[in-house]
């Protein structure tokens, strides 16, 4: 048993159920909040190097083979995947420490965020299509949680479509499962490639379009996506900035895997059927965007729009290999830069006291480092060189001019364009121009961990732009693992197919 591959699930599963026991202490919820997220990232750093070196790592647990026991497998698009959960979870750790109520905290916040890392980072690495399922239905109880706490009114709005949508994906996720658990009689992932090779049914494509559609509605892919930004801008900003950050990669993830691994990319309706979500998630999500002028909501129709970023590279990736390698460097830089922007919506917050454009102004005068920390991701998103965000979608765009995708490589050039004025419109409104007469002042207490989390993930995202060979090297690598499933199947099964 390689605890390596367990090590990214117990660890927060152990500091949540800490954390609840410790609930009537702050100094011990945060002492855990800072050393399980610590923890969290060193075991994913060395769960990463590790799958480098050997390809796949795999865990059985309860001594129990595959097919018959449940797996736990780590191959480089799932090590890279934790990676990006752990630094995540840490970014929101310590920004929640200078964020979070006292009374939100004692509702349970930091035990409900360290259950939302497991169910994350358990969905990644599970080599067991049903356990996915289960994975799923624990991020939902924690997002969900995490949603409605403080109780407030456009809170409980928002929670009720999203809950509801998320139910739906849940219900129709169970269905395929067991749909396809009733055609080849198994439920690990490696096994169901194999027997589901030497099927010739017409179920099997109406099983993947119920895959689609359960992964698509996860992922706020079109046309399900409507439950995100009507929720996304009404929970506590951290709480705003860790969803941003994964939640909806959960969903790509599982079509990224479940479609390379599973079922045929050549087939003709399932490549046209992400073609088209692809373009139309792009689209829609920009002009949504470009609509809005308040803060939060920008930020969350562009979630909508830069997933359609990662479904084209996922769409092309039976005739690219480039495209899909775009996909995973895309989701990579996407994770991070989308995260800091909601954490940069909070420190607006805090020291505006709205996040309507309209409301707020003036921040580039008073507080310039503020300016540039948001400038940093913002033009990382609008695919801006030399940040993470432009080679992303270079790769993405050249790959689609390999595969001659040409009407979705020009909806891809015009939504960049379409991003950089929403980007240049929160600019404008929040930080060039006058503030207002009525501005409020800045509220009490100290930024420094808040700044300081801004600043870190800037970092982040300027090295991603600054070191992108490297980091596309391993994202083709990944790309090349995922394009030749016999290597997963062989290291899970111990056989080629």
């Amino acid at each position: 048993m390689n605890l390596l591959v367990i090590l990214p699930i117990l660890i927060p599963l152990a500091a949540g159920a800490l954390s609840l026991l410790g609930r009537h202490s702050q100094r011990v919820q945060a002492a855990l909040a800072v050393i399980g997220s610590v923890a969290l990232v060193a075991s994913a750093v060395a769960l990463l190097l590790a799958t480098w070196e050997h390809g796949h790592i795999v865990t059985e647990l309860g001594r129990w083979p595959a097919p018959f026991g449940i797996v736990l497998v780590s191959d480089l698009l799932a090590a890279i995947m934790v990676l990006l959960s752990a630094v995540t979870g840490a970014a929101t750790a310590f920004y929640s420490l200078g964020s979070i109520s006292i009374a939100h905290r004692k509702g349970g916040y930091f035990p409900l965020m360290h259950l939302l890392l497991a169910g994350v980072n358990g969905a990644f690495l599970t080599g067991d299509i049903f356990n996915l399922y289960v994975w799923f239905e624990v991020m939902l109880v924690a997002s969900f949680s995490l949603l409605i706490l403080g109780g407030e009114r456009a809170q409980m709005e928002g929670a009720i479509k999203y809950v509801t949508l998320n139910l739906l994906s849940s219900a129709l996720f169970l269905s395929a499962v067991g749909l396809l658990y009733g055609l080849v009689g198994t439920l690990n992932m490696a096994d169901i490639a194999v027997k589901l090779g030497e099927v010739d049914s017409g179920m099997t494509t109406v099983i993947a379009m119920l895959f689609m559609v359960a992964f698509g509605i996860k992922a706020a892919a079109f046309p399900f996506f409507f439950w995100l930004p009507a929720s996304y801008h009404t929970p506590q900003v951290a709480v705003s900035a860790l969803f941003a950050g994964l939640l909806t990669k959960v969903g790509v993830y599982a079509l990224f895997r479940v479609f390379t691994l599973i079922f045929d990319m050549d087939d003709p309706l399932i490549h046209q059927v992400l073609l088209w979500g692809a373009g139309l998630t792009m689209v829609t999500g920009v002009l949504g965007a470009a609509a809005q002028f308040e803060f939060r909501r920008i930020l969350s129709f562009h979630i909508v729009s830069q997933i359609g970023y990662m479904m084209m590279g996922l769409a092309l990736a039976s005739v690219s290999v480039l495209a899909l390698a775009g996909g995973i460097f895309y989701i990579i830089h996407h994770i991070i830069v989308k995260a800091n922007l909601f954490f940069v919506s909070g420190l607006v917050y805090r020291l505006r006291g709205s996040y309507e454009l309209k409301q707020l102004g003036g921040l580039y005068r008073d507080k310039p480092w503020l300016a540039v920390l948001f400038l940093i991701p913002a033009l990382s998103l609008a695919g801006m060189p030399p940040l993470s965000g432009f080679f992303g979608k270079f790769i993405v765009i050249r790959g689609g001019v390999e595969a001659g995708a040409w009407a979705l490589v020009a909806a891809a050039l015009v939504v960049g364009l379409l991003t950089l004025y929403s980007m240049t419109k929160i600019w404008a409104e929040v930080f060039w121009k006058a503030a207002p007469e009525n501005t409020a002042s800045a509220a009490s207490g100290s930024n420094t961990l808040l700044y300081a989390t801004v600043t870190g993930l800037a970092l982040i995202t300027v090295a991603i732009g600054l070191g992108a060979q490297p980091v596309l090297v391993l994202a083709q690598a990944a790309a090349e693992q995922l394009l030749d499933p016999t290597r997963y199947i062989t290291a899970v099964l111990g056989e080629a197919p």
